[in-house]
């Protein structure tokens, strides 16, 4: 992956990078997440936040506090189902290259 060698994949319009990575891994997880055969209590939760995060990223620049609020309820929703670890993993790390929301 580019990202690793610290560089974002050249896409030839003025989007920004961070969003379409967002969009990219809240596609990912939101499909994982369909297929999944197996029901747990806080599916819902997991299913709607992830309705969000997509909404922001197709939005424009979402809002970082609201980003990190949803990547929370999306972890505790659905944090111990082994088989989403790791598009719960790009969530995060989509979420992270939006940075720390500014402090009060």
């Amino acid at each position: 992956m580019l990202r690793s060698l610290g560089q974002m994949p050249v896409t030839g319009s003025d989007e920004d990078q961070r969003v379409a990575e967002l969009r990219t891994a809240v596609s990912r997880l939101r499909r994982e997440l369909a297929i999944l055969p197996a029901e747990f209590p806080d599916r819902g939760i997991a299913e709607d936040e992830l309705a969000v995060l997509a909404a922001m990223a197709a939005g424009g620049v979402p809002e970082i506090p609201r980003l990190r609020r949803s990547l929370l309820l999306i972890a505790g929703a659905i944090g111990s189902v082994s088989a989403l670890a790791r598009g719960l993993a790009e969530v995060r790390n989509a979420v992270e290259l939006f940075g720390d929301p500014p402090r009060d």
